[in-house]
């Protein structure tokens, strides 16, 4: 049961960015922005994805970093010394036998790595006359990550992700209460899914969603929506930032005011999940989830 008491809020913040493939501008604005956050009074602030380095396949493959590599030391040092929880965004993680991954960080106010998650999706898509191929130098993860944080439990997550319910439902199975979302949502895609899919995760899970997006050009052909916002278990939008603006957005997370939607309307307590177990291999053989057309 949730406590009900005063000390059942959170102020929680979305940093937007324009990151580059300049890995030290990049570091220095997202310092900028987590520092003011946390002068603004946020205990929990997200990153978003790539926040390190935005850059070419070969280039981010070329820039991953292990986990005690430089982005994720300065973030674990700004955590530790501002005493806040930070979703380290996502980067492009190295590993020593395997191809890297999009893996978001939550780093804890003692400044050590609480829980990794790396992306289950992979964006293989072509939209806005660009063709993006994320599996041509990343490896997908296979872990659903949830992790304590205060009054509240988060749930990872990671941009194309937002597509997939199923994945939000297997959070909120394991107590998730609020989904982090670090993105670099493209413009062509933001401008017609971004919000309506944010508020749709949010809605359907009664739970918050932070979304932080990355924002503007960067080369070789991205360009990214923004639109950054926190939405609570009822779909409001408590804070956003519009499309060209660094900064960060704040708001306060009310797990008690959480508590009494989830009983008022008792969505996730009616659902009836045992009538749809094994539907996805019934699916692959009607020629979905690239089963036989």
């Amino acid at each position: 049961m949730i406590d009900t008491s005063v000390n059942n809020r959170m102020r929680a913040a979305v940093v937007q960015l324009n990151s580059t493939a300049d890995t030290g501008a990049n570091l220095e604005a997202a310092e900028r922005q987590v520092r003011a956050a946390a002068a603004d009074g946020a205990s929990l602030i997200v990153l978003p994805e790539k926040w390190p380095l935005m850059a070419a396949g070969e280039a981010l493959a070329a820039g991953a970093e292990p986990l005690d590599g430089p982005a994720v030391t300065a973030a674990r040092g700004w955590a530790g010394e501002l005493g806040v929880t930070l979703v380290a965004g996502s980067l492009t993680e190295a590993h020593e036998d395997a191809r890297p991954t999009n893996t978001s960080l939550l780093i804890g106010p003692d400044g050590k790595v609480a829980a990794s998650y790396r992306k289950i999706h992979m964006f293989d898509v072509d939209v806005g006359g660009v063709a993006y191929r994320e599996s041509e130098v990343e490896d997908a993860g296979d872990e659903v990550v949830v992790a304590d944080c205060g009054p509240g439990r988060i749930g990872m997550a990671v941009c194309y992700d937002l597509r997939f319910p199923e994945l939000f439902r297997a959070l909120v199975d394991r107590g998730a209460t609020i989904f982090t979302l670090p993105s670099a949502f493209t413009v062509t895609t933001g401008r017609a899914h971004w919000e309506t899919l944010v508020r749709a995760r949010a809605i359907e899970n009664q739970s918050f969603v932070l979304a932080a997006g990355q924002v503007g050009k960067a080369e070789p052909q991205f360009d990214s929506w923004g639109h950054s916002m926190i939405v609570d278990p009822w779909g409001r939008v408590l804070a956003g930032l519009e499309d060209e603006a660094e900064g960060f957005a704040a708001a306060e997370l009310d797990f008690t005011e959480q508590a009494r939607i989830r009983a008022d309307l008792p969505a996730l307590a009616n659902r009836r999940p045992q009538l749809f177990e094994g539907l996805e291999h019934e699916q692959a053989g009607h020629g979905l989830n690239g089963g036989v057309a």
